[in-house]
């Protein structure tokens, strides 16, 4: 087909597209794209005619139709008019030409042009105006070729995915300033974005990467559970070092890795059409529910504002949103639009600084420019300090596999992390968490095995004055209420023997941040506290929440150590209907279980029974083989004495002989298995 084939001009100057096949000319065999400089040279081919004829009503007797600046830049001139469709019967003029931009003398509509630098088969989607262009026509298959290929007018061997004009200014005002992001957002690919803030005459470049996504390999659709629990500004202390950061979100992964996790962030945020290559399933974005706004679009923080300008400020930020009482709303100011993710005060008054992702215009820079919250009605004066931030995409961050490197202000629970992570918070400085490792005793029994894990004395045996009461800390009890003499109620303050940092020994980082320790009293019996938590300093640790049993008091120096374990064996509980064949359990609630259906000798707490099938009912059992752990943030290895003893008291009333042996906390954790020998 030739030009002369597609384009035609009525008697009213509309230049239009003639599609043979009917409304929707992109998906057809017989579809024809052509250059800008291709529509000049066939204008004033016609314009020279002595006379019209058929569908082509201009010759020398009409004014002239276009003007060449350069092979890239033409003018249609005051008289003629490019066809939205209407005409043609089909697709807007426009969308059939490329290689440079058209001004529309008459209107002063303006179409640039796109060139795409991707791979082939890449799915183009642009953000313009603050939305999801959701006429993507410049995806389609040109010419009837296979699906993978799509992409108007591509160029493979110059990595070219797509050349098409995009309507940047209406009847002569620019849309947005003329500003667009292009983007590729399909699953199981890299996404990619590329910012053009004001189109220019011409061919406009962006680029874009577009490959495989080796981090990205499995289907995260019914990974619900993964969630957003807290959104806007939200202190984490990422690194453990009891000053906090701050975040604009924190994220739940329930029971999901690292990589399952960034899956589920692309899924949720995925832009791509029925042409897209088809390795995942796009999300369908949950407008109310995703920082407030289309997923489509979401793309994190872009501008730090400092606020607190001249002005009066006003009102509260922080409305309801969704599930989630949130900092999330629309915000707006002369020249822009954005959304708010987070403010440090949401008192408006005592505000400093708020994030946003801009949506249209520019970001406010000022001072004195009015900022105001689209839901709270809360207003807040910027004082003339914005600073952009750079966005990854995803939003979240990039995966290495087994590691998180967070995007700007990103974040998930503490209890998720991995020391291999890494965040960037609101200060723009890079966190890294601690390495939080679990040292595991197996092979115990249930409500039979007295468990104890303590320092070992480097002998092989238990050292059981790895501290000392601090001085002027005498430690009181009374009836269970634990009181230091200086510190109070609460408390107990112990100095270490070899927990000094810096001295080579293992250091008090790697004390449980919660669990129990063991003073000896004034008549020689080593107690046990229950502890909440704790602060290690140089040469001390001030354990909080503390409480024990009975009344005894212990006198500053007394010998003291941390029990890492220190507890009887308790099994996991397990409900009925989960119950595995040939697995021992004990009875902990009956509800409306008949336990005897699956082993049980009668439907007693306390009975102990084989499981010959999963169960039924309400009730639940304990599993007799169980383990016992620690958590502690690895600071250097720490030698452990272990000691497992069951006197044949509780349970099947058969004792051991205790189990004694030593482990290593090291940067992996560690465990033990004890050896359970009967001593019948």
């Amino acid at each position: 087909m030739t030009i002369a084939t597609r384009i035609g001009i009525n008697a009213s100057g509309v230049i239009y597209y003639d599609s043979a096949a009917g409304a929707h000319d992109h998906t057809s065999a017989t579809a024809e794209y052509f250059t800008v400089i291709e529509l000049h040279r066939f204008l004033q081919d016609l314009a020279d005619d002595a006379s019209s004829s058929g569908d082509d009503l201009i010759d020398i007797t009409n004014d002239t139709p276009s003007d060449r600046s350069t092979d890239n830049i033409i003018q249609i001139n005051a008289g003629y008019t490019l066809d939205n469709g209407t005409v043609g019967g089909g697709d807007p003029v426009w969308e059939h030409l490329y290689d440079g931009s058209i001004i529309e003398a008459q209107t002063g509509s303006i179409w640039d042009g796109l060139v795409v630098i991707a791979g082939e088969g890449m799915d183009l989607q642009i953000i313009q105006n603050g939305a999801v262009i959701t006429d993507d026509w410049w995806n389609n298959v040109p010419n009837g070729e296979a699906a993978g290929s799509h992409g108007l007018n591509r160029d493979v061997a110059n990595g070219i995915s797509h050349r098409f004009m995009l309507k940047v200014n209406n009847a002569g005002t620019d849309i947005d300033g003329r500003r667009i992001v292009t983007m590729t957002r399909e699953v199981g690919k890299t996404y990619s974005e590329f910012k053009i803030n004001g189109t220019a005459r011409g061919n406009n470049v962006s680029a874009l990467t577009y490959t495989a996504d080796l981090n990205d390999t499995t289907d995260a659709s019914a990974r619900s559970t993964i969630s957003n629990v807290t959104w806007g500004y939200n202190a984490i202390d990422i690194n453990n070092d009891t000053t906090d950061e701050f975040y604009y979100s924190e994220w739940n992964m329930d029971t999901y890795n690292s990589k399952q996790f960034y899956e589920r962030m692309k899924w949720l945020s995925a832009c791509e059409t029925a042409l897209a290559s088809g390795t995942g399933t796009n999300a369908t974005p949950n407008s109310a529910a995703f920082y407030g706004m289309d997923a489509n679009i979401f793309r994190g923080i872009t501008h730090e504002i400092t606020v607190g300008g001249t002005g009066s400020p006003t009102g509260t930020f922080g409305t309801a949103n969704g599930t989630h009482n949130s900092q999330p709303e629309p915000v707006s100011w002369t020249g822009g639009t954005g959304q708010l993710l987070a403010v440090d005060n949401t008192a408006s008054a005592s505000a400093t600084k708020m994030w946003i992702q801009l949506l249209t215009g520019s970001a406010p820079g000022a001072d004195g420019v009015a900022i105001t919250g689209g839901t709270s009605g809360a207003v807040v004066y910027a004082n003339g300090t914005t600073t952009e931030r750079t966005i990854t995409a995803p939003f979240c961050g990039s995966s290495t596999g087994s590691a998180l490197i967070g995007a700007y202000g990103f974040a998930i629970e503490y209890a998720d992390t991995t020391n291999a992570d890494l965040f960037r918070a609101l200060d723009n400085v890079t966190y890294q968490p601690p390495n939080n490792v679990s040292f595991t005793v197996g092979g115990i029994i249930h409500d039979e095995d007295r468990v104890l894990v303590g320092p070992d004395n480097g002998s092989g045996a238990l050292q059981v004055d790895q501290c000392q009461v601090a001085t002027g800390e005498a430690v009181t009890v009374t009836a269970g209420s634990v009181s230091s003499a200086t510190s109070g109620a609460g408390v107990v303050v112990l100095a270490s023997n070899i927990e000094t940092i810096g001295t080579g020994q293992p250091s008090a980082k790697d004390t449980p941040a919660t669990g129990t320790i063991r003073v000896l009293d004034s008549n020689g019996i080593l107690q046990i506290i229950n502890y909440t938590g704790f602060t290690a300093g140089s040469g001390e640790i001030d354990f909080t929440g503390c409480t024990g049993s009975g009344t005894w008091s212990a006198a500053a120096a007394n010998d003291s150590f941390i029990s890492y374990i220190d507890t009887l064996a308790l099994g996991t509980t397990v409900s009925a209907g989960s119950f595995v064949t040939d697995v021992e359990y004990e009875i902990k609630t009956v509800g409306t279980t008949d336990f005897t259906l699956i082993g049980a000798a009668s439907n007693t707490i306390g009975v102990r029974f084989i499981a010959t099938g999963a169960g039924t009912g309400t009730g639940d059992a304990y599993q007799v083989s169980t383990t016992a752990s620690f958590n502690a943030v690895y600071d250097s290895d720490r030698s452990l004495f272990i000691r497992v003893r069951d006197g044949g008291t509780l349970g099947d009333a058969t004792g051991i002989k205790t189990f004694e042996t030593t482990g290593t906390l090291g940067s992996a954790g560690g465990s033990t298995t004890a050896i359970r020998t009967s001593d019948a």
